[in-house]
């Protein structure tokens, strides 16, 4: 806390207001986007239930990971009176879509910057006091991961008495449901507009990143290159605990130290990150709430 204090009280404040609006309109982009893969289903929905269900699951994965997805879907279902079954096919079609669209983000993250990898190597595995000669290789990493991978998947096909064939055939059947998601986008009414609203939801996602360097005068000098790792490095610590809590500031942490960041100023960076993220999604999500069953008994009445 006195970390996040010092950092905050140098800080540029009012940056801090447009890094919270970029944040909300996320969301409220993620809402629309998701609307589009309704659509299909024969349904129509107002945005307004959209986006206050959008919030209302986002504030539950923060207490139960996943959960918040199962409500989001009853909740858009209760007040639009769609069957929550056809809701979660819409979810788990937008979850393959934005793994697909992060690994494409770490894609370019590595292309911008080549030397990434070895770095993040060293920051993990190898500490600063080490001598050059004890310093572990990424080579030695990189293969010392793919065994473990090697092992477990080894040890799961004894236990499950699998042979290479079943592994095989298991393989291709995960790869033709990717195909078969992505592929039914080809079905929707307006794609074009589907692929812009993923690509504006990411743009926000790094742009939000982006702002919030300059709102700290240590940080002000880092670009769109850092930008795209931290968006990385957040999207995963944002996947690995509930709500991000904890991993998504070490690894925040982590990536600005790749950069010669002051590892106090990094620990600050990273958890107001998380409390500007999380600030958006508790407030927007309790608000919705509220303003949600207030807004579909004012529609009632209007149409009557």
């Amino acid at each position: 806390m006195a970390q996040i204090k010092t950092a905050f009280a140098n800080a540029r404040h009012w940056l801090i207001i447009p890094v919270l609006v970029i944040l909300l309109l996320s969301h409220f982009v993620r809402a629309l986007r998701w609307r589009l893969l309704i659509e299909p289903l024969g349904y129509s929905t107002s945005k307004a239930n959209a986006f206050f269900a959008v919030m209302i699951g986002y504030l539950v994965n923060q207490g139960v990971p996943r959960l918040g997805e199962v409500v989001k879907c009853t909740v858009l279902s209760r007040y639009e009176k769609i069957p929550a079954e056809k809701l979660i096919g819409t979810i788990i079609l937008e979850r393959l879509i934005d793994a697909m669209t992060l690994l494409v983000i770490f894609g370019i993250t590595l292309i911008i910057q080549p030397e990434l990898y070895s770095r993040i190597i060293d920051t993990f595995f190898n500490s600063s006091q080490e001598k050059e000669g004890k310093k572990v290789s990424t080579l030695l990493i990189s293969a010392i991961l793919l065994g473990i991978v090697v092992i477990l998947l080894v040890l799961w096909m004894f236990i499950k008495k699998k042979s290479f064939s079943d592994l095989s055939a298991i393989a291709k059947k995960i790869w033709k449901s990717v195909l078969q998601g992505v592929g039914s986008i080809r079905h929707l009414k307006k794609r074009k507009l589907f692929i812009f609203f993923t690509i504006a939801l990411w743009a926000l996602y790094l742009s939000g990143g982006y702002i919030g360097f300059m709102a700290f005068q240590d940080t002000s000098h880092y670009g769109i290159k850092e930008a795209f790792t931290v968006l990385s490095a957040g999207s995963v610590g944002m996947i690995a605990s509930p709500g991000g809590l904890g991993a998504y500031a070490y690894l925040i942490e982590k990536t600005m130290e790749l950069y010669g960041l002051n590892t106090t100023i990094a620990i600050a960076f990273g958890w107001i990150l998380w409390l500007a993220t999380t600030a958006v999604i508790v407030f927007g999500g309790l608000i919705s709430f509220v303003a949600m069953p207030y807004y579909n008994k004012q529609k009632i009445s209007e149409k009557s």
